[in-house]
Formats: structure tokens, C-alpha cells, sequence
């Protein structure tokens, strides 16, 4: 069984290494793109947020099937307001203002809140719970093309570094 607390204890974890990531990027790489057809690395940050948010927001309203025809319309409702191109460090702030948020009022929903069950945009059903765990799922694949990013500039992940430290320090 998975537990709501281990879900968000993971996924805040996930998302402060996104933002510290984001905020390690010097602002004049942000809109490179390195393979054509991909997203640049401001745009991969962006949509990292603006998914996770638009849906956990939707969630939350209570709604309960994204399989519909008008999925872009319904998720936009619950964006955050940000500006088209937000600067690293306000895309870095947002992160982590989003997760402080929605991990707060994700606490105070009731059990059967998470155990009930919703349509994935796929038209697969799953509970709320393991929707929240698609989404994690969903960052941390899009966490890796940045980190991949921030490698290919000579920057070492914030996940690296926090591993070398570990290393360093005496047993």
C-alpha cells in the first residue's frame, strides 16, 4: 500500500532538487535548445510546473475525468500566474511556492479523498493517490532531461553534489 505522506515526503524531495537545478542554470542557457524539436531547459522547467499544478489544482476541485476533449481548457484554469517567460529564479520560486502549497492542502484532505477514483488523461482509472504518484513520475523524467542539460554545461545536479558531499564526509 502507498501512503499519501510517502508520496509527498518524495515528491518535495523531487522538487526542491528541480528548483535548485533551475537555479543553478546561468539565466543566458535558459532558452537554449539543444536537440531541435525539444523544449529548452526554461521550457521543461515550465511545463514541469505548470502540468503538476494545472492538475493537482483540478484534483483538488474535484475533478474527476481528464479524459475529455477539452482537457487544455479545463487544466487552465488552474494555473499558476506567471509571466510567459518567467526568469530561472522565479521559475525556481514557483516550484517550491507550488509544492509548499498543494502539499499543504493535500494534508488536510480525508483518506477516502485519496483512495477515490478519477480518469487518467490515458482513460485509464486510478485513485487520486496514484495519480499524485504519476506526477511525480512524470517530473522526474522531465528532471533528468534538465540535469542532462545542466551536464552537457558543465554543471554538476544538485542530486551529484549532495552524493559527493556525503562521500567526503568522514565515517
Amino acid at each position: 500500500m502507498i501512503r499519501l505522506q510517502t508520496v509527498l515526503d518524495s515528491w518535495r524531495k523531487i522538487r526542491e532538487d528541480t528548483a535548485q537545478g533551475v537555479s543553478d542554470l546561468p539565466e543566458a542557457a535558459m532558452d537554449e535548445i539543444l536537440v531541435e524539436g525539444c523544449m529548452s531547459f526554461r521550457e521543461t522547467a515550465f511545463h514541469i510546473l505548470e502540468v503538476s499544478h494545472c492538475v493537482t489544482g483540478a484534483i483538488l476541485a474535484g475533478v474527476d475525468d481528464m479524459a475529455v476533449p477539452n482537457r487544455r481548457e479545463l487544466l487552465d484554469r488552474y494555473k499558476m500566474h506567471l509571466p510567459d517567460s518567467p526568469s530561472g529564479e522565479d521559475l525556481a520560486e514557483a516550484l517550491l511556492e507550488s509544492m509548499r502549497d498543494r502539499t499543504a492542502t493535500f494534508q488536510e484532505q480525508p483518506v477516502e479523498f485519496w483512495a477515490g477514483e478519477i480518469t487518467r488523461f490515458d482513460g485509464q482509472r486510478v485513485t487520486r493517490l496514484e495519480m499524485l504518484q504519476f506526477l511525480k513520475e512524470h517530473e522526474l523524467t522531465h528532471r533528468s532531461q534538465l540535469f542532462m542539460f545542466l551536464r552537457l554545461k558543465g554543471i554538476v545536479p544538485p542530486t551529484t553534489r549532495r552524493r559527493e558531499a556525503a562521500r567526503r564526509q568522514p565515517a
